[in-house]
């Protein structure tokens, strides 16, 4: 549904993006992260025609952004990180501005309204102006004027920055119910447990080029885990082993006499796999 292939974007003397490339099929929620300056922002603008790459091609559904413009754009719903709320206009009226941007009229677009306002848990505030709802209440409308046309295509920039946790259980559980319905997500966040949540494949940026891709599971299992040691004897203090092989470092220490109380085996997560991207030696890839 999504194929970026080698954009490159330079501002001045900086490269924003140098080579990016990202597939996201139909039906995937894939899982944008890096550090602050890796090109995700940028990578996000590109696609929604914002800003034009000094190289480089975006196709949304086999068609060219970069080239057919509006006819793809229409394709993709998009809930930037900063708010673009009408402020004075309610809910409601957000949400139906929105809807028909995207070509929804009549009792049609109203009933997709009304839907997604319930999706969102937002029927309660739908009349009331948007500049008087809380933050998680605005981040939910914002999320709703992106799914309302139940576009192929969605992006969300960071959609539970400040979240409360009522708010993230809508947006997670709106998120997965359009993936298992076909939608291709692409889906940017520092938080990585939601990541977790939704199942997400991961998409690693940094520098202005993805470095790794592919499942969690894919991408954590070159990494350390950590084995967590306390012994027999109380003089002796609880020991933090790195390990790639718990059962063969486990064994080394008791063909060295020592004498473990207790073991627990810390599996490698997302946040080694984040931790992991300062360092370029841990670059790798998965198909």
């Amino acid at each position: 549904m999504l194929v970026a292939d080698g954009l490159i974007k330079r501002y001045g003397n900086r490269c924003a993006l140098d080579g990016f490339d990202l597939t996201v099929a139909p039906g995937e929620i894939a899982g944008l992260i890096g550090h602050n300056g890796a090109g995700k922002t940028t990578f996000v603008e590109i696609v929604t025609g914002l800003v034009r790459p000094d190289a480089g091609r975006v196709h949304i559904g086999g068609r060219d952004a970069l080239r057919a413009g509006r006819a793809a754009r229409r394709l993709l719903g998009l809930a930037p990180q900063e708010f673009a709320l009408y402020h004075r206009a309610t809910a409601r009226e957000n949400i139906r501005l929105f809807a028909g941007l995207a070509g929804l009229r009549g009792r049609h677009r109203e009933a997709r309204v009304d839907a997604v306002l319930d999706e969102l848990w937002l029927t309660d505030v739908a009349d009331d102006p948007a500049g008087v709802l809380s933050g998680g209440q605005r981040r939910r409308v914002q999320a709703a004027t992106a799914m309302v046309a139940a576009p192929p295509l969605l992006l969300l920039d960071e959609p539970t920055a400040g979240a409360d946790p009522d708010t993230r259980a809508a947006l997670l559980a709106a998120v997965k119910a359009r993936a298992a319905a076909g939608t291709a997500v692409l889906y940017t966040t520092h938080y990585l447990p939601e990541l977790v949540d939704l199942d997400a494949t991961l998409a690693l940026a940094r520098a202005g080029r993805i470095v790794a891709r592919g499942t969690q599971r894919e991408l954590t299992g070159h990494l350390p885990g950590e084995l967590h040691i306390t012994f027999a004897d109380p003089a002796e203090p609880a020991l933090r082993l790195p390990t790639r092989d718990p059962a063969a470092d486990l064994a080394g220490l008791l063909t060295a006499g020592r004498t473990p109380a207790t073991v627990d085996v810390r599996r490698p997560d997302l946040d080694d796999l984040y931790r992991s991207l300062a360092d370029p030696e841990n670059d790798h890839a998965a198909a």
